[in-house]
């Protein structure tokens, strides 16, 4: 089992996740370059001005530890990295999870995303001009749940660990991005889960990432929030688990 973290965090992330597959399955986890603990200096913003650059990364983790039958677990952005991944070569995958996952985070039409352009704009800008009053603002969002502000706190902590110049440059990849026309190119056997009340990636979301990629399963997990790792590790292992035996 390949674990992917998202935007602004780290492969701690998972650490109430991973003993719950570590006793059957072999865990791998990894920081996305600029993220945790990985070597800045090999943050090339070309390389990562697409999250293909990204995708890119997860297939040389793959070759390089010669892993087959790939159980791949994005959490948010890196849902889309694995779809990105497993359509580049899906041989390498048995499985993909997505967990909170969005193709695209700004309405276009009759697609509804959660937030408008305006909203996204504004969000970058703030980002910009103030990364570590950013971080604090809008992780207790992100993590929901306010009755255990301790969940957000955590989140704070790992977005303001991470460099501010290279965050933006990320959020603005992860929040422009437009992946919905590579669903249909997924073949790999998937489950997508999404909670009940998340404010980065709507339950509308989960069901369209759903129903665009045949034969997937869809999870409403009794959660909120959009890092389930965080506030519920103990549901979210259980759906995986479901969907693997």
């Amino acid at each position: 089992m390949l674990f992917a973290h998202g935007f602004g965090c780290s492969q701690e992330m998972w650490r109430h996740v991973v003993p719950g597959f570590a006793e059957d399955h072999r865990v791998v986890l990894f920081d996305h370059v600029g993220a945790g603990g990985s070597q800045l200096d090999a943050y090339d913003r070309r390389k990562y001005d697409t999250l293909h650059g990204y995708a890119d990364d997860i297939l040389e983790i793959i070759e390089a530890l010669d892993l087959q039958d790939v159980v791949y677990v994005g959490h948010s952005v890196s849902a889309m990295m694995g779809v990105l991944a497993a359509i580049r070569d899906p041989s390498r995958f048995g499985a993909l999870v997505l967990v909170g996952p969005s193709p695209r985070y700004i309405d276009d039409g009759d697609y509804r995303g959660g937030f408008s352009r305006t909203d996204i704009e504004g969000l970058l800008d703030t980002l910009d001009a103030n990364y570590l009053g950013w971080s604090s603002a809008i992780a207790p969002i992100i993590t929901g749940n306010a009755d255990r502000p301790e969940l957000g706190e955590e989140l704070t902590e790992s977005f303001c660990r991470t460099d501010p110049e290279i965050a933006g440059h990320f959020a603005r990849v992860t929040f422009l991005s437009d992946n919905r026309r590579d669903l249909e190119e997924v073949t790999v056997p998937t489950l997508v889960i999404q909670t009940r009340e998340d404010a980065i990636a709507p339950t509308s979301v989960g069901e369209y990432v759903h129903e665009r990629i045949a034969g997937s399963a869809f999870t409403l997990l009794d959660a909120t929030g959009h890092t389930p790792n965080l506030s519920e590790p103990g549901k979210l292992t259980e759906a995986i688990r479901a969907f693997l035996s």
